[in-house]
């Protein structure tokens, strides 16, 4: 694996572990979590731009009312999962979670069959179905219907349309979504603090720093991400994805033993058949290509169709 694989792993990891920063500060409500994380991100990422000196895309995206708009879409679909997230592992649903996160690469295809008209291969078709199946199972045969989950793939769904469109890179973009909640999320943090009902400061100093570091928690993984993914091919990062959700159900299950039935197995074991399909079309189809290339480059004849016989 190449450096920028290394850094996409990293990222990855750090995202699948993540629950135990959340865990640490289970005490203070999710709402107020999400509201330090928007504020002490948007901090951390004016320090990053000030230390390497990227600021000449702040004019000209704030002149862009499609810039504006496209990121104050992608704001709210971004405080929409990080607050199911947060909420998610401090209610003992990391399980739930994970499965959003499972998924997020058929939801990926899904919406772009449905909202960007893209042609659906036919074992994408039959993995999308499958997953479909086994969140079906869940909801009527588990008897309970997977909104975490699909609140979380649905909503990174969503934003990654958006976010593919955007001109601005990762902490630009970061820096932007995090400026436009910035200031309803200070405004509830200052009522907080004069009601007197606010964590910060009040609540252990251990409790109080870990507040305070949600924003590198934030920004650094997605960082590590940004670098990493540019140097890998899209099937190396599709396949690491995997590591961020089966760190997360694994500490759900192992770490924090949340309920995990025969019942509930048997609806993740048809989603992850469904992933075997889908990440097993997405390297046999890479392969192909670069096959292709490679006869290309050569000068190679394409083969063509096979004989039909007399």
């Amino acid at each position: 694996m190449n450096l920028g694989g290394i850094y996409a792993a990293i990222a990855y990891a750090l995202w699948g572990v993540l629950p135990v920063y959340w865990k640490a500060i289970q005490e203070v409500p999710a709402h107020e979590i999400l509201c330090h994380r928007m504020v002490w991100s948007l901090l951390f990422t004016i320090v990053l731009l000030r230390w390497k000196g990227r600021w000449a895309w702040v004019g000209a995206a704030l002149r862009s009312r499609r810039v504006v708009a496209t990121f104050f879409g992608s704001a709210l679909l971004i405080g929409l999962n990080w607050y199911t997230y947060i909420w998610a592992v401090n209610n003992g649903f990391i399980v739930g979670a994970s499965l959003g996160y499972f998924i997020t690469p058929l939801i990926n295809v899904f919406l772009g069959v449905v909202v960007l008209r893209e042609k659906l291969r036919l074992w994408q078709g039959v993995a999308i179905g499958v997953a479909a199946t086994g969140v079906i199972y869940l909801t009527f045969v588990y008897g309970a219907f997977p909104w975490v989950g699909l609140t979380l793939a649905f909503s990174f769904g969503f934003y990654g349309l958006l976010r593919k469109t955007a001109p601005l890179d990762a902490l630009e973009g970061l820096s932007l979504e995090t400026a436009i909640l910035f200031l309803p999320a200070a405004l509830f943090l200052v009522h907080l603090e004069t009601a007197g009902g606010g964590a910060f400061g009040h609540a252990a100093p251990k409790t109080t720093l870990l507040l305070a570091m949600a924003g590198p928690a934030t920004a650094l993984p997605l960082l590590f991400f940004a670098y990493g993914v540019r140097r890998v091919t899209l099937t190396t990062a599709g396949l690491l994805h995997y590591i961020a959700p089966t760190l997360q159900f694994l500490m759900g299950v192992l770490v924090y033993h949340e309920p995990f039935t025969r019942t509930r197995l048997v609806g993740f074991i048809v989603v992850w058949i469904a992933l075997v399909i889908y990440t097993w079309e997405s390297v046999q189809r890479a392969r192909r290509r670069k096959r292709m290339a490679g006869r290309a480059g050569r000068g190679l004849p394409f083969p063509g169709p096979a004989p039909r016989g007399p």
